[in-house]
């Protein structure tokens, strides 16, 4: 008995549907460019000088954690709770921004 693959999902051809979500997807450019603005201010007003510093050179200048922790002098795990705090922090300011 051959094994059939089904191309079907909910009663409509999974090609059609995603034909469908192309063609009806709204347009995001507006958002995105309200999020980098509030993200730009949450950067500079949300965050601890110690947290600028280290997002800086985690995003920007693309170091690793073990990279950050020897330039700063600093154990591992501060760096990476750092940046976890970081990373909340612009969440939590940024969750409403859309």
């Amino acid at each position: 008995m051959p094994i059939t693959v089904s191309n079907r999902r909910d009663g409509e051809w999974i090609g059609d549907f995603s034909t469908w979500l192309r063609s009806n997807a709204a347009d995001n450019e507006e958002q995105q460019d309200r999020l980098r603005r509030n993200l730009r201010l949450a950067l500079e007003q949300e965050l601890t000088p110690r947290q600028k510093e280290m997002v800086a050179l985690y995003f920007h200048q693309r170091m690793t954690i073990p990279q950050i922790a020897k330039e700063l002098s600093v154990n591992r795990s501060t760096v990476s709770r750092t940046l976890r705090r970081a990373k909340d922090r612009l969440y939590h300011s940024l969750r409403y921004a859309l």
